[in-house]
């Protein structure tokens, strides 16, 4: 038990630096000196750091004890949801250069 409680408030810090970090973008841009499209890829790289965190210290997908199969059906989910949102931006863009005058 001491071990779980040890992995949850690492996990517990590790999100609380992260979304630290990605608020001080958003606050304090001139100290990061970037532009937008910096600062976006620089939320969304937290923003993937966090959901890591997430899924291995809080939801423990990694070390579970069923049948595998689940961690399988768990990855295909995110894949499905990943398509979904990319194939989205994708055809928004497109709509947008080709139906702009």
């Amino acid at each position: 038990m001491q071990k779980a409680l040890r992995l949850r408030i690492i996990g517990f810090g590790a999100s609380l630096i992260l979304t630290m970090a990605a608020y001080c973008v958003i606050v304090y841009p001139e100290f990061f000196q970037l532009d937008t499209l910096g600062a976006l890829k620089l939320i969304y790289l937290f923003a993937f750091l966090q959901a890591t965190v997430q899924f291995l210290f809080f939801l423990d997908v990694w070390r579970e004890e069923g049948p595998r199969w689940n961690l399988g059906v768990f990855i295909s989910t995110i894949l499905l949801i990943l398509v979904i949102i990319l194939f989205s931006i994708w055809i928004m863009n497109n709509l947008n250069e080709n139906m702009m005058p």
